[in-house]
């Protein structure tokens, strides 16, 4: 036995050693053999070495071997088996006896072996390092293990990158000053040397010891867990990109999204290009082969932070590419590889190549968004930090995504394509956003539902009516989307129809609360429960200086006085429109000249929050600044519309603002006769007479005849009082008022008839006509140009 044997990560075995003479006795005794054979070397020394064997008598008769195993008798009377073996030395007078127990010559050499299996294999790596942890024995000295060479005597930081070295290094230290073991711990690892490229390992690592328990090194032992791990990356990167992209109906988040997900676990640069006609909602030309392929930067993502300044930005043009053969297999719906010496000689153009390339990129790989047979764009990604090029697992990996990301990319295209047909039906279908009268300015605005991507049925309207009258609406139809918009249109439609018969509120809305549900009768009946509305109507009339409105299931107005309080109306909402059975209250408030009228439907309240209260009250003191500011209406009402900017609009929203106007002085004129004969006479002296000082003596003759014919009627027919009112504004309107609720009717006199043509002549001779009814009786207005 060899005295330098050890077990590798062991203890060394307690080698006795004997120097004895040509006679065989002994003189020279270790101390390693007085503790072996319990007898000291004066016991010993100068005796035959074969007084020690505990059976004398087996000596062959030529004398011991020269190695062997022999039984010692100790100085205790017990016996010992050692392993031993006899060594000349330069004297020949002299031989060395080398002997360790039999039992620690088994274990040693059991360690050696142990040793040898572990620095043979090529599938589980070995090394054993010393405290300074540089490399004593290894496996990977001639890189037969994955990743690159691992000398004698190198450290880590001289095989990987100093990042992983400084993690690797902290774990083994660890466990050299603590003894506790490392398990199966993974740990990442890129080479700082060729061959470039990133593993994973499993790595398992003790602390060595000598035989008083002092650290000697670590023992490392570690399994290439590399394949594992990227195809366990490859599944998280499948389902990261399946459960994000796609999740959005807006083609730039589209875009975006696919970029999020590639960078940094796949690429280091990536961006997707889109066709012009997909960003409008359109399908894109089928092309084949070069030149301007007419798409456009949608989406970028770089690993390092912001975008590298050579590429090409966010929205811009992509530059039309030659006939390349891989402009074909990407048209062709193929995935490619490329390094960035191919591109170079294909693009050959500098300029294009910087705008392609990133600085550092050598690896690209792209891949069109190819849905029903139409290449809707493509994505591109390069690595240029991480060394290792792309490799055919990616490309299938990339045509998985990008597969799937079309789908995604062509839903929201007709989605856009649908979403912008809808934009355009509801805003033909919505008023001018700013009207003004003589009486009122009014300025409307409407947002969608997230960004614009939920049109639905919200509405507002400024209707004029006779007699310098305006009719404000605002209203939501339940629902979103074609559907709701049609129904916007119908009902928009009939509340103007029904404003046009001068309908107090209340009753226009019972009208159209019976329309709702004729509506919902006639829908399919998957769809008659969403058919439903809730709509306020407001009537102004600025010669009473009053606002008659009313509700159905919708808030009430803000109104602004001119002391610049602003306070909701106190009113009694009616249910929303479609529940029949029910009534509308109206209301009545003074609004006096300068005041503010806002009407909104409950979309905008929450721009502003949750609770309605509070929403309202934030919504009044955000108009009462606006209103503070001086800003004009269509301004207010489109900060309004935006409102807090704080939460993200779940539903659209319309608002509409009003100011009411101050009529000029003394452009009203009001009388009352008695039902008597002589109540015409006097109702055209005084007609005859306000023109006169109006100055509008070219109106007198028509008006004369307008004001006799309709008094006599009221005194005929209706009894009195009978008021008679003129109104002079951009045009004169005449009022006549009576007890009576019966509809006059204008027909056709015959010749031989005495009387039917009054109405005749007034339609001839105004430029329109109507009536409406109050609480009690009946007004006949007729509304002339002004002379001149």
């Amino acid at each position: 036995m060899n005295a330098g044997d050890v077990a590798d990560g062991g203890s060394p075995a307690q080698v006795a050693s004997a120097l004895v003479d040509r006679r065989g006795a002994v003189v020279g005794w270790s101390r390693a053999a007085e503790r072996l054979v319990e007898r000291s070397a004066a016991e010993i020394l100068r005796r035959s070495v074969l007084r020690l064997l505990a059976d004398p008598d087996a000596v062959p008769p030529g004398g011991l071997p020269d190695s062997g195993t022999a039984r010692l008798r100790c100085g205790s009377g017990k016996t010992v088996t050692v392993c031993y073996r006899v060594d000349g030395l330069r004297n020949p007078a002299l031989s060395l006896i080398l002997a360790v127990a039999a039992d620690q010559a088994s274990e040693s050499e059991w360690a050696s072996a142990l040793s040898r299996a572990l620095l043979a294999q090529n599938r589980v790596g070995f090394v054993l390092r010393d405290t300074d942890l540089a490399v004593v024995r290894t496996n990977l000295a001639r890189g037969a293990f994955a990743g690159p060479p691992l000398p004698v005597g190198s450290r880590l930081s001289d095989v990987m990158h100093a990042a992983d070295a400084a993690g690797v290094e902290a774990r083994l230290r660890g466990v050299l000053e603590t003894g506790v073991p490392l398990a199966a711990s993974e740990q990442r690892v890129r080479s700082a040397g060729p061959p470039y490229g990133e593993w994973s390992l499993s790595v398992s690592a003790v602390r060595t010891e000598d035989a008083r328990g002092r650290p000697t090194g670590v023992a490392v032992l570690f399994t290439d867990a590399t394949e594992h791990w990227q195809a366990e990356r490859r599944r998280e990167l499948r389902h990261r990109a399946s459960a994000r992209i796609g999740g959005t109906l807006d083609i730039g988040g589209t875009a975006q999204d696919i970029v999020d997900t590639l960078v940094p676990d796949f690429a280091d640069v990536a961006w997707v290009d889109l066709a012009d006609a997909v960003s409008t909602g359109d399908e894109p030309p089928k092309t084949f082969g070069g030149g301007d392929l007419h798409l456009r930067r949608a989406a970028v993502r770089s690993a390092n932070g912001p975008w590298p300044p050579g590429l090409l930005r966010p929205g811009s043009p992509v530059p039309a590419f030659p006939d390349l053969p891989m402009v074909r297999e990407l048209q062709g719906g193929r995935t490619i590889v490329t390094d960035r010496k191919t591109l170079e000689r294909g693009l050959a153009d500098p300029a294009h190549l910087r705008l392609a390339a990133p600085e550092g990129g050598h690896s690209m790989i792209a891949a069109p968004l190819f849905a029903r047979g139409l290449v809707l764009g493509l994505v591109a990604a390069w690595r240029t930090d991480r060394p290792e090029p792309f490799e055919e697992e990616d490309a299938a990996l990339l045509t998985e995504i990008a597969a799937h990301s079309a789908l995604g990319v062509d839903n929201a295209r007709r989605y856009t394509r649908e979403h912008r047909a809808a934009v355009t039906l509801q805003r033909r279908l919505l008023p001018p956003a700013v009207t003004s009268t003589p009486a009122m300015e009014t300025a409307g605005a409407y947002m969608p539902a997230s960004g614009g991507a939920e049109i639905g049925g919200d509405w507002f309207d400024a209707i004029e009516l006779p007699s310098l009258r305006t009719a404000l609406v605002v209203g939501d139809v339940t629902g979103h989307g074609l559907h709701a918009t049609a129904t916007m249109g119908r009902l928009r439609t009939a509340v103007q129809t029904l404003a046009d018969l001068e309908l107090t509120p209340d009753e226009l809305l019972t009208h159209l609360d019976d329309l709702v549900f004729r509506l919902a009768v006639e829908a399919e009946p998957a769809r008659r429960d969403v058919v439903g509305a809730t709509c306020f109507v407001a009537v102004h009339d600025p010669v009473a200086g009053r606002c008659t409105m009313a509700a159905a299931g919708h808030p009430p107005p803000l109104l602004a006085l001119p002391n610049g309080r602003v306070a909701p109306v106190t009113m009694r909402p009616g249910p929303p429109l479609g529940v029949g059975g029910l009534p509308f209250e109206a209301t009545t408030v003074d609004v006096p000249p300068d005041s503010v009228l806002t009407l909104y439907t409950d979309g905008l309240l929450q721009r502003y929050g949750t609770d309605i209260d509070g929403c309202t009250r934030e919504l009044a003191d955000r108009l009462a600044r606006l209103l503070a500011s001086g800003d004009d209406l269509a301004a207010i009402a489109q900060a309004l519309i935006t409102g807090s900017g704080t939460r993200p609009p779940r539903d659209d929203a319309a608002v509409l603002v009003a100011r009411i106007a101050a009529l000029e002085a003394d452009s009203v004129a009001d009388w009352e006769f008695p039902a008597a004969p002589r109540a015409v006479a006097s109702a055209r002296e005084a007609a005859m007479g306000k023109l006169a000082e109006w100055g509008l003596e070219g109106n007198a003759f028509v008006t004369e005849l307008i004001v006799s014919e309709l008094v006599t009627n009221a005194v005929r027919y209706a009894g009195g009082p009978v008021g008679l009112r003129l109104i002079r504004d951009e045009a004169l309107f005449c009022e006549v008022t009576d007890p009576s609720n019966t509809q006059p009717r204008m027909r056709r006199a015959r010749t031989s008839d005495e009387g039917g043509r009054g109405l005749f002549l007034v339609a001839q001779l105004s430029r329109r006509w109507g009536s409406r009814y109050g609480q009690t009786g009946k007004t006949i207005w007729v509304e002339q140009e002004l002379s001149g």
